[in-house]
């Protein structure tokens, strides 16, 4: 008797300007009882306004997924790059080597 083998994998694709992706170095978190926001934001020193480039929403199951997915892949980095510093342990200049604010 002949074993059959289910196709289990998910076919996903991407389009060109989704996989080039956005630049985000900061994330804002709300959340309701239903839902869990992110917003992705690009924040450059000097600028008064910055905007958000991707909302994400997750359903509180979904987020949870995806923290339990972030600590784990960041776990397997870690083990082959070394521990990663957070940023309230790094002195950055508040410049951030952009002309000095003038008040």
């Amino acid at each position: 008797m002949a074993e059959q083998q289910t196709n289990n994998q998910l076919n996903i694709e991407i389009s060109e300007e989704v996989a080039e992706g956005q630049y985000a170095n900061l994330a804002i978190i709300t959340h309701s009882h239903a839902e869990f926001v992110i917003d992705f934001v690009n924040v450059m020193p000097g600028t008064p306004k910055s905007k958000v480039k991707s909302r994400i929403i997750f359903t509180p199951q979904h987020a949870k997924r995806f923290m339990k997915a972030m600590t784990e892949n960041i776990g397997r980095f870690e083990a082959a790059n070394g521990k990663i510093q957070d940023l309230e342990e790094v002195q950055l200049p508040l410049n951030f080597g952009g002309p000095t604010a003038q008040a």
